[in-house]
């Protein structure tokens, strides 16, 4: 096994996206170690996650501080206290700033309920099904300053039944959120995937610009 990757989690919310990696880390065939939790709302359910999988729990409150820039740079401060190799952003519902961005290139995770690029932002359930499309679906990306536009890694696609509503249609691309974040976290701590010149790179190949595709 390679050595340990240490691995910060940055949760706002239930924290589902978290259970899962908790979940499949269990198995205990990944170096990846979540070393802590971290969230800027101290009601955000996942903080209990963690604090029942024995996993350090931090809150970081955003209105503590004046402005984006001061927050991130105390929240850069704390995930480095963990010496984290990859920061992991699962319902972490922050914009984040430049410098952020930069001083974890290659080793930031973002997940979104979208086929990216298409529905960048909010409301992308309700999006795809306005717009008519036949598949959906959600992605796993490396964060870059451009919001939502990073290289894509591996993206889940399902169908869109005739009968679906957007509620129905999260609670299926929530599966599959909970199948993609861990496989791209194991491939990251196994050193199979990493941020190239060129994207997203994955044992040594680069990506093609949809990521890895897994249809369901």
């Amino acid at each position: 096994m390679s050595a340990p990757c240490n691995v910060v989690v940055l949760i706002s919310g239930s924290g589902s996206n978290l259970q899962a990696l908790i979940d499949d880390l269990r198995a205990g065939d990944t170096p990846a170690r979540i070393q802590a939790v971290i969230s800027n709302r101290a009601d955000a359910y996942g903080l209990e996650r963690a604090r029942a999988a024995g996993i350090p729990a931090e809150v970081l409150d955003h209105k503590a501080f004046d402005g984006r820039e001061a927050f991130d740079a105390a929240l850069i401060e704390r995930i480095d206290g963990y010496r984290p190799d990859l920061v992991v952003l699962a319902g972490f519902m922050r914009i984040l700033t430049p410098t952020f961005v930069r001083h974890y290139q290659g080793r930031l995770l973002n997940i979104h309920p979208s086929l990216l690029p298409r529905y960048k932002g909010l409301h992308t359930h309700q999006r795809a099904l306005e717009a008519g499309d036949a598949e959906h679906g959600c992605s796993v990306h490396f964060v870059t300053e451009e919001l939502d536009g990073g290289p894509l890694v591996v993206q889940a696609v399902i169908p869109v039944q005739a009968d679906d509503t957007p509620e129905s249609l999260a609670k299926r691309v929530h599966v599959q959120e909970h199948r993609i974040y861990p496989l791209a976290v194991r491939w990251f701590a196994a050193r199979r995937l990493q941020l190239g010149e060129r994207g997203a790179m994955l044992d040594g190949q680069p990506l093609p610009a949809t990521g890895h595709l897994i249809r369901t």
